[in-house]
């Protein structure tokens, strides 16, 4: 016949009972403390890969920018705009049309704004045209001027180089070693 359960045999398996929750409560609030220190640890680590990424991000288009503002002398005097004055991003803090163009190329009265980009995408052409569009309130010194917009590239998505064309912009790639307008040379540009 099997002993009598007793309060106290009740009470030691509840003590018991208790002891285990605790244990695994514990244990559960270390984990808890490990995942939040590996949580932070991986933000920190995240941060630092963004601000790196970001630093090799902007070295990467000064050296594209870098490798397009030299030629862009020739290959706009070989188009017939005799450039004689090259500035690299030129900044408008005015409210309402703050802007950076990142070359700009002067010829009498007579100018391209040039974008510059590492990878040229389609949004990228629609925000240069909708700067182009406020140039003259960003840069109002240059209202009597014909302004027109050029957008280079060293990798361009998928169309888009007709697309800009379309819009009237120069377009700007590698070549080889060095980069050239891709516009045949019938090509009228559009003025701003």
């Amino acid at each position: 016949m099997a002993e009598p359960v007793t309060i106290a045999d009740i009470y030691a398996l509840f003590q018991a009972s208790r002891a285990e929750d605790d244990r695994r409560a514990a244990e559960a609030d270390r984990r808890a403390a490990e995942s939040e220190r590996q949580l932070q640890e991986l933000k920190r680590v995240a941060a630092n890969t963004s601000r790196e990424v970001a630093g090799l991000t902007t070295r990467w288009g000064q050296f594209v920018e870098n490798l397009v503002a030299p030629a862009v002398i020739r290959l706009f005097q070989e188009r017939g705009i005799e450039v004689q004055e090259l500035s690299r991003r030129m900044q408008s803090k005015r409210p309402g049309a703050e802007m950076e163009i990142d070359i700009f190329a002067v010829d009498g009265d007579v100018a391209v704004a040039v974008e510059v980009k590492s990878r040229l995408s389609k949004q990228d052409v629609d925000d240069f045209l909708a700067r182009l569009g406020r140039f003259r309130q960003a840069f109002p010194h240059y209202t009597g001027y014909q302004i027109h917009g050029a957008v280079a590239g060293i990798e361009i998505d998928e169309g888009v180089d007709r697309y800009a064309y379309q819009q009237g912009l120069f377009v700007i790639k590698q070549m080889g070693d060095t980069v050239a307008i891709a516009n045949d040379t019938t090509f009228q540009p559009a003025a701003w």
